[in-house]
């Protein structure tokens, strides 16, 4: 059960989270006049809230991730963790990109993200995370599970523009997306950083396998899942660099690899506490 302070911490970034989608919704999808040429739905005053939830978002995860000397980390902390980290980095693409459609799509993710936790709160404990190698192989590979999320998204958005465009009605959700061939771009680049930092969570996997259980390869249905999406993920950088693929089959890919990174830990997670609600 959770105490008032604990359901407190998920509420505030929640309400912010929230807050900032109504803003967004007023400002650009209810408002008559498209937006003038360089201006962003995303003004300073707006960027600063979204820090300041990010930041509250951060602290109700570690209070969840550290309730005391020990490290929990089931379903429901893995989802809010892999959405806070995408959503950090889409804050830090806003600084350079104008990604003003994509805020349909966050702010609302943040809602869920933030209030996960309390419906799934999870007691699985990990073991061994004292250990420098683990560490350094669970901070890599959430990263690379948090920027696979925001393309996974990203390409949903895409996959519906694209689709709109094809058939000639474009709604005002969607007015002030950046151009296909930009968010394409876009796509491409968090894939190759993603897939670089996935390859590092293999061989860290591989490094901590060693040290933990003496061997360096440990067949189960997270190395198995893991592997399969870099096959994916790897094959969809292949065949973009040499027969430029885009489009669909970019979007197939992509979302294909993403499933099969989801099962790998989340997956699992989810069948092993919410289906069968076991705690190990």
């Amino acid at each position: 059960m959770f105490c008032m302070s604990t359901i407190l911490l998920h509420l505030i970034p929640a309400s912010l989270y929230a807050g900032l989608g109504v803003v967004f919704w007023r400002s650009c999808i209810l408002a008559r006049a498209p937006l003038a040429k360089g201006r962003q739905c995303m003004a300073p005053r707006e960027r600063v809230f979204l820090l300041v939830a990010l930041v509250a978002h951060g602290v109700a995860l570690h209070s969840a991730i550290f309730p005391g000397e020990e490290m929990r980390f089931g379903f429901g902390v893995a989802m809010s963790l892999m959405v806070w980290l995408a959503i950090c980095f889409y804050w830090v693409e806003t600084l350079y990109t104008r990604l003003d459609g994509l805020h349909a799509v966050v702010m609302p993710a943040g809602v869920l993200a933030s209030t996960i936790p309390m419906l799934f709160p999870g007691e699985h404990v990990l073991a061994n995370a004292a250990s420098p190698a683990f560490r350094a192989h669970f901070v890599i590979a959430m990263l690379a599970y948090s920027l696979f999320t925001l393309a996974a998204l990203h390409a949903l958005l895409m996959s519906v523009a694209g689709r709109q465009l094809h058939n000639a009605r474009f709604s005002r959700l969607l007015t002030n997306l950046p151009p296909l061939m930009t968010m394409e771009a876009l796509l491409f680049r968090l894939i190759a950083i993603a897939f670089s930092l996935l390859t590092l969570t293999l061989a860290t996997g591989v490094m901590f396998s060693e040290s933990l259980f003496g061997q360096a390869f440990r067949v189960d249905h997270k190395t198995i899942f893991a592997a399969i999406s870099w096959l994916l993920f790897g094959a969809l950088l292949l065949g973009r660099n040499l027969w430029g693929w885009r489009g669909r089959i970019a979007l197939r890919w992509t979302l294909a690899g993403f499933v099969a990174l989801m099962l790998a830990y989340v997956g699992s997670r989810f069948v092993i506490e919410v289906v069968l609600q076991r705690i190990g």
